[in-house]
């Protein structure tokens, strides 16, 4: 009897794609850790720039919730997209996965138990691997945080950090980014209360 493939959610940066998520003004008192998750999605943003991954930037309802923060750095290579829905996967950035010939897609944002939840069961029910950076996605609550963290993993995607991220699509010290990117491996990305709450969700 032959046995399922198994995913091993290995990252490519011919066929990844970088998503952040709905980071606005508006989100800034009310999100815990948004600072932190700021920082380690400026971390993926800056790599998708140096080795030139497809991104797409989304803001939920622009006009009532402000734009995109500056503090997520230049977002001028982005696509970006407006929405009302939960999904960032949108008819446009289906077309825009199909396009870049997406296998893989980079999660960053917020919040976990809304648009990053729903994104990646849309993307898993497109059958694109998902990888959810656990330390740069958050909601207004830890609970919701870290148990939408675990549903997600529970659903087939991969639950990873934005330092994994970097290593992980690098691959080698003799990649031709590599010394473009050092700078964001030697510095640490910053504490967003993961540990803390480890023993609340199962991951």
């Amino acid at each position: 009897m032959a046995m399922a493939a198994r995913s091993l959610g290995r990252l490519s940066q011919k066929s990844t794609s970088l998503f952040l998520c709905d980071m606005q003004e508006k989100f800034r008192p009310s999100i815990v850790y948004f600072p932190q998750i700021l920082e380690c999605s400026r971390r993926m943003n800056e790599l998708a720039k140096i080795m030139k991954l497809p991104t797409i930037v989304t803001e939920q309802y622009p006009k009532g919730l402000g734009p995109t923060v500056g503090e997520l750095g230049d977002v001028s290579h982005a696509k970006k997209f407006e929405k009302t829905c939960f999904s960032m996967v949108l008819p446009q950035v289906e077309e825009e996965l199909k396009n870049n010939k997406t296998k893989s897609v980079i999660l960053c944002g917020i919040e976990t138990q809304a648009c990053i939840l729903r994104t990646t069961t849309d993307l898993l029910d497109l059958n694109y691997e998902v990888h959810v950076v656990a330390d740069a996605v958050s909601s207004r609550s830890q609970v919701d945080r870290m148990y939408a963290i675990a549903t997600m993993r529970q659903m087939g995607a991969f639950i990873t950090t934005s330092e994994t991220v970097l290593l992980q699509l690098l691959g080698d010290a003799k990649h031709p980014n590599f010394r473009e990117a050092q700078k964001l491996i030697t510095t640490s990305a910053p504490d967003s209360g993961l540990l803390d709450s480890f023993g609340g969700a199962k991951l």
